[in-house]
């Protein structure tokens, strides 16, 4: 069984005071149903669990329903920071699940075909994760604006979501960090010292962050 855990319990401090970026309106729908609709396509997800804030939880329920989501299981509460959500998606995963994809619910350009390709990658790896190679110049800079070397971008890239685990690995990385943050969950499976293969994203699939990227995704959603 494949458990999808949606995550849109972020502060969306960027988008505005107040403003949760979840439901704001991409074209016809909130922007949370656009991934909502991409994994109840997919036929490699058998269930969904959607990590809001928890004034959302009924209306994340409403959005379900009105776009028949039927592998939604369960709606929960999310934490101040993104590893305390995704723990407590973990958490009420059915007990019969083998894999577990985990998705920013900010990014709705994901699609059903990305997502198979995830899940099915995890036959050959532990965890997998969606990115794309590094194709600008990349400087490092260690303090204020004074450039202290380009990195060589042949060996970077960016990586986003989803990302696909089999469940034992993801739960006894998050057991091994203690107090460590991590910025995703691959990072808690590399620090565990698993190896994590990388899929290459072949579309748009930015994160929704301030107003204007509304607007580009509005553009390539049409």
């Amino acid at each position: 069984m494949t458990t999808a855990v949606i995550l849109a319990a972020g502060k969306s401090e960027r988008m505005g005071a107040g403003v949760d970026k979840a439901f704001l309106s991409l074209l016809n729908k909130p922007v949370i149903a656009w991934s909502l609709i991409a994994f109840e396509r997919s036929a490699a997800v058998d269930a969904i669990v959607l990590v809001t804030r928890k004034d959302q939880i009924d209306a994340s329920k409403a959005v379900a329903r009105m776009f028949g989501i039927s592998k939604l299981k369960c709606v929960v509460a999310g934490g101040s920071k993104r590893q305390e959500s995704v723990k407590a998606g973990l958490a009420v995963v059915d007990n019969n699940t083998k894999y577990v994809v985990v998705h920013d619910g900010a990014r709705p350009l994901v699609d059903s075909a990305t997502v198979t390709e995830t899940v099915e990658a995890l036959k050959k790896a532990p965890a997998v994760t969606v990115g794309r190679r590094m194709t600008d110049t990349v400087k490092r800079v260690e303090r204020g604006t004074s450039v202290v070397e380009t990195v060589d971008r042949e060996k970077l890239w960016i990586v986003q979501t989803p990302q696909a685990f089999h469940l034992k690995t993801l739960l006894s990385a998050y057991a091994k960090l203690g107090k460590t943050t991590v910025t995703d969950d691959c990072q808690a499976v590399e620090l565990a010292g698993e190896q994590v293969r990388i899929i290459e994203s072949r579309r748009p699939n930015f994160k929704i962050t301030v107003p204007e990227d509304l607007q580009l995704a509005a553009a390539l959603l049409k």
